[in-house]
């Protein structure tokens, strides 16, 4: 057996969970190092936030393994989630408590030393950025304020892993950029897993990306990555652009989008590359041919080019 990677944080292999006849997560595998923000996505319902239990102990997996810190969640799970910060959806706050008292609270329940209590709850809230509100009532404050008070209870015992279940979810623009920022600086000195519906929020803020639908890990990679994947998307150029529909008439196209400088992205019909077709199509009615080539990809373009054909079927 292979000695376990130091650097390694976080270790999932053929991870699967049934609920019924119905598999919610389909042998999931991938792992995360120290320093990486992972960006975790996928459409409602794909097996996000049912995987994202598993890893942090709160869901048996019906089959798989997790490890955290070379740790098994089943064998050792008390160990195991000792390494782990999580802030679900909804905040675990006590509203009538100040923040001063829930996060020494917090910091009990994670078993930090009495002695070293007082020290990691100044340190949580000035990472936070909360250092000025530790005697308000958590229920007193804004959203923006009580999301980093969520941040800062999964933070309070220096976890090895960090993980987000959708934190700027209905916070303003400020309070969106301040959360992204304090994410950002947990990607220094720890693994963060973050999920989000925002995909934009994970071009600024992750190293790696992953994609699940249906249960399955259908796309991991770097954003540089990202960038590289083809897929099967093309960028149309036409100085004499017809109807859009006349577009989607030639052989094997089946979906177009106007794109920006005056570009047309098409995607083909399964099993089918209709290039030569565009080719011929362009000559004959003149619409002059400038462009076809593969699209360059952003994260919305795999996310949709990976999940929008079959939640359309």
């Amino acid at each position: 057996m292979n000695a376990p990677d130091q650097n390694q944080t976080v270790r999932a292999t053929d991870l699967t969970r049934q609920f019924g006849d119905r598999v919610a997560v389909n042998q999931v595998s991938f792992s995360l190092n120290r320093g990486e923000v992972l960006g975790f996505l996928g459409p409602n319902g794909a097996g996000k936030t049912t995987t994202m239990q598993m890893l942090t102990g709160n869901l048996a997996p019906t089959a798989g393994q997790v490890e955290i810190c070379g740790i098994d969640m089943l064998e050792r799970p008390t160990e195991a989630k000792a390494r782990i910060g999580y802030l679900p959806e909804t905040p675990p706050l006590y509203r009538d408590l100040t923040v001063n008292e829930f996060l020494q609270l917090a910091g009990r329940l994670h078993r930090v030393p009495k002695k070293e209590l007082a020290g990691a709850v100044e340190s949580a809230k000035q990472r936070c950025g909360i250092g000025d509100v530790g005697q308000r009532l958590i229920g007193a404050l804004s959203k923006g304020y009580q999301q980093r008070v969520g941040i800062a209870q999964a933070i309070i015992h220096n976890p090895d892993v960090v993980i987000l279940d959708e934190p700027t979810v209905g916070l303003d623009p400020n309070q969106i950029r301040d959360i992204r920022a304090l994410i950002r600086e947990l990607g220094g000195a720890h693994s963060v897993i973050l999920s989000t519906h925002i995909l934009p929020e994970v071009e600024q803020v992750c190293s790696r990306v992953q994609i699940i639908h249906k249960g399955r890990l259908v796309f991991a990679d770097t954003l540089g990555g990202v960038k590289e994947f083809r897929g099967r998307s093309l960028m149309l150029g036409l100085r004499n652009a017809p109807p859009i529909e006349a577009i989607a008439e030639v052989p094997g196209v089946g979906r177009v989008e106007p794109a920006r400088g005056g570009l047309f992205r098409i995607e083909p019909q399964p099993d089918t590359d209709p290039t030569d077709a565009l080719v011929q199509a362009s000559w004959d009615n003149g619409w002059g041919l400038f462009q076809l080539a593969p699209a360059v990809s952003s994260i919305e373009d795999v996310f949709v080019q990976l999940t929008h054909r079959e939640e359309t079927v």
